[in-house]
Formats: C-alpha cells, structure tokens, sequence
C-alpha cells in the first residue's frame, strides 16, 4: 500500500491551531486541501491565517514564491461537511471530547466514499474508541502530529484494535511523504511520546517533593548532567500545568490507576492555584514582570583530594578515572571486590546513584548519572545526615577539578537524572514486550517528539544490559509503593545471557 497520490484531497475538520498546521503539511506537500470548522467563518479566517504563515516561508528562502501561489490555489476553505464528498483522506483535529470525535466521524461517512481514509489527531482519547462506532472501522486511524505541525517531524501512526493493516500502512506512508518522520504504534495509552515520557516530569516533581531538591536545582542538573533539552519544570511550564497534568491524569486512568503513572500531588495544586505556567505568569517559576530566575544550587569552591583509590571500574562513569588523571590527581586501581567506587583520602567513599541511600552507609557520598561526564558542566551529589563534612567536601572538590558545578541534594535513591532514565528505559521495554512498538520506533519517537538526547534504547546500550533493572530494584526496595517495581520485560532484558546453555546444569 502506497502513500495518497498528490491529486487526492485531503480534508481537515478543525481550524485551531493544530489544524492549520496539519492543513499547511498537507498542502505544502502539493494536495489540494479542504478546511472545515462549525464555527461559521472560521475556516476562511484560518485559511488566511495559513496563507500568511507561507509568505513568511517565502521571506525566508523556504518556499519558493511560485510554490506559494501554488499551494494558495489549492486551499479551499468548506461551509459545511458536504463540502468534504471525494476527499480520500479526511484528518479531525476537533476538542479533545469521545462523543464530538465520535459523531464527527459518524456523520463523515455520510459524506465521504467508504475507501476515505480517516484519521484522528487526537493525543489522549482512546483511537479505537473514537472509531468504535464507525460503520467502516477498519479505515479509521490515529494520525498524531505534534505542535507546531508544519516543524515537527514525528507524527505517531496508531492502529485502534480494528484499524485494518492496509489502512495504517497508506497512513504511514502518506505521512512519510509529507516530509514527516512516522512511527507505527498500537493503541495504548498516551501511545509512544505520552506514555514513555511521563518519568521525565513524574520524577523531578518527586524529588521536588520529597524535599531533595528545588526546582531549578532538578532543572539544571536534568539539562547539565543529563543533557536533556529542558528541565521538567520549565518545560511542563511551557507546555501548559494544565495541560500536563491532565495528560498524566489520563494515561493513569486509562492504566487503571497503576502507581508507576501517579500524577503529582504538587503540581495539582498548582493547577488549583491557577499557576499554569507561563501563559499566566506564573507556574514553577515566576514570569512576570520584573520577576528573577531562582539560580540553582551550586556549592562554594572547596579543595580538590590529591588521591583516590578506585575499586572497580566505575561502570557507565569510568571515564571519570582518566579524567581525574588529566586533572593532576593521582588514581590507585584495586580490583580486590569488584565493588564500583571511589575510596576518598578522608576514608569515605564515592559512588554512582544505584537506587540505594546514602544514610544505609558509614560515610557515602552518592553521583549522579551524566549523559556525557566530559561534556557535562554539573554533577549533582548526594549525602545523608551522617556524612562527614570532609567525605561531602573532598567529593565537591573532586568534580571541581574536573571542571564542574556541584549541586548537593538530599539523600534521594537514584537521585535525579539516574532514577529517571532508569524508569524511561523500563516503560520503552514495557512498550515493546507489549507490541506496541519496535525498539527503533520507540527510540525516533523519544528524540523526534520530546528531544531527548537518547532513545531509551540507546540509552541501556550505553548504560549496560542490568543498570536500569539493578537500580529500579533497589528503589523498589526502598520505596516498594509500585512506582519503581521493574517489569517483567526489564526482568528479562537484564538476566537474558548472550551465550546461552542449552538446558539448564
């Protein structure tokens, strides 16, 4: 099945933002585009609205002026439903309601040919429930943009229980062939984007919570350690408190309450608040006018240790050993237990966030987890009440030397950037255990729809087979409410050998 021949019209009913959007796509792709709202109007104000956006691509260098005047011409704005009839796909992007997608598309096929193609660009409604009640379900598709549309490139393609497969194959392919980067998902829950992402804002507001850090401490460390685009209060302030919050209120319901989706009791009454973020001034952080930005933690300057004794290799943080030689402190190896950390002068150790606590130790000062520990311009540490002042001092001074911002949080298992990396790499091999979605798709779908600087895959390539599984472990000793249990997918992942007995010994 190919992709929609340039001569078929494709139809977008809903003329917000998002509509538009998925309008110009189409319509720079070279079909002819029809544009239907109910509001009387509107479509032809949206029309307007589209035809400005192309000029500015004109200014740009992006488009050429004939291919402007082109695309003009193919832009048809329609009164009604009827004004759809021939259209070979039709794209709703209507309010986010079951029954307004619902009789949308029950009263579509009145109108169109029973081989149109439709498609909801829905973000959190289940796709095989808008189109349960479809004379011909098997045409019925997810086609999920994300916003901006025209710059974006992910689109998620989703299967609903009786979407036939030659009818998401056309999808993916038409998609393709706008120029967008499609993944093919099942029907789940916040699908790919939605689903896989809820740790990266689930775990800084735990934290934040549970007192271990303020908000731009988390921020900087997600962005400077982590590498992650943003932080998740800046971001879920950009997105809309609102609107993340009933994101990750509708995938916990749609998960039958499972506690790895709990929502955030703090960012719950933000929105009761009406701290909604920058649309309104204020969210996490304050933006009105005049208003500073909070500076996260960074500790004074303190002394760098002249030795450390590394016992083991340090696993995903060795190349903080040749590091510290290149930064003049001398490095002793012992390889006696095997044990993967760093013994300072002071006696204490130092030792990478693995899901334990510090406070469970004589004198441990934990690391957090960095993308890229060269490139990283801060490294968040964590200590409990009984840490000796020297061991927390000695450890600052440590990655000081190397040429980086220390944060110090609380005794937090897993600290910040560990805990939630760990978590997006078991919710990716959930998802996949499941058949939602291939290893590759998860992993477009995570860098393309939410920047992140790893697919979740590469993420556990990088990290090594057990990492993720080994410190959800722990956490879940730890803190055994469900949140952190590993599933059963990452249970196999991490005790699957790739030499394998025959039978068992």
């Amino acid at each position: 099945m190919t992709a929609l021949d340039l001569s078929s019209p494709v139809a977008v009913v809903g003329a917000g933002t998002m509509g538009q959007g998925i309008a110009q796509v189409a319509l720079v792709a070279g079909h002819p585009v029809r544009l239907h709202d109910t509001v009387p109007g509107r479509a032809r104000e949206a029309a307007g609205a589209i035809g400005a956006r192309l000029d500015r691509l004109v200014e740009k260098g992006r488009l050429t002026a004939a291919a402007r005047d082109a695309a003009r011409g193919r832009l048809e704005p329609a009164g009604s439903l009827a004004g759809l009839a021939g259209c070979a796909l039709v794209v709703e992007a209507v309010v986010e309601r079951l029954d307004a997608k619902q009789e949308l598309f029950r009263a579509l096929e009145d109108v169109v040919d029973d081989d149109c193609l439709l498609a909801t660009n829905t973000s959190s409604l289940s796709v095989t429930a808008v189109g349960g009640a479809l004379r011909v379900p098997g045409r019925f598709v997810g086609l999920h943009f994300f916003n901006p549309a025209p710059l974006l490139p992910l689109v998620e393609v989703v299967s609903g229980f009786a979407t036939d497969v030659s009818s998401a194959t056309r999808a993916y392919e038409t998609a393709r062939a706008w120029g967008k980067t499609p993944v093919a998902c099942a029907d789940t829950p916040g699908f790919l984007v939605n689903r896989i992402a809820r740790p990266f804002y689930a775990e800084a507001f735990a934290v934040y919570e549970a007192q271990g850090a303020d908000p731009a401490t988390i921020d900087a460390v997600l962005r400077e350690s982590g590498g992650f685009r943003m932080g998740a209060f800046e971001l879920t302030d950009l997105i809309g408190q609102d609107v993340n919050e009933s994101v990750t209120r509708s995938v916990w319901r749609s998960f039958f309450q499972d506690p790895r989706f709990t929502p955030s009791l703090a960012q719950r009454r933000l929105v009761e608040s009406g701290r909604l973020g920058r649309k309104s001034g204020q969210g996490w952080y304050d933006y009105r006018d005049g208003a500073e930005r909070p500076a996260p933690h960074t500790a004074e300057p303190a002394r760098p240790p002249a030795y450390v004794v590394a016992e083991g290799g340090l696993g995903p943080a060795g190349a903080l050993l040749g590091m510290a030689r290149e930064a003049g402190i001398e490095v002793r190896e012992e390889d006696e237990d095997k044990r993967t950390r760093l013994v300072l002068p002071g006696g204490g150790q130092l030792a990478l966030a693995d899901g334990q606590t510090s406070v469970e130790f004589r004198d441990v000062v934990y690391f957090d987890l960095a993308l890229d520990y060269r490139t990283a311009t801060r490294v968040a540490l964590s200590a409990s009440q009984d840490t000796s002042p020297r061991t927390l001092a000695e450890a600052t001074g440590l990655f000081q030397a190397l040429g980086k911002k220390v944060s110090v949080i609380g005794d937090v298992p897993g600290m910040i950037v560990a805990r939630t990396v760990a978590r997006i790499i078991d919710l990716a091999h959930e998802a996949v255990a499941k058949g939602v979605a291939t290893e590759e798709d998860v992993d477009t779908a995570m860098r393309l729809g939410v920047n992140y600087p790893l697919g979740p895959f590469a993420w556990d390539r990088k990290l090594g087979r057990d990492w993720a599984y080994a410190l959800l472990d722990d956490l879940h000793l730890r803190d055994p409410c469900g949140r952190y249990a590993p599933s059963l997918a990452l249970y196999r992942h991490a005790h699957a050998s790739d030499q394998r007995e025959d039978s068992p010994s």
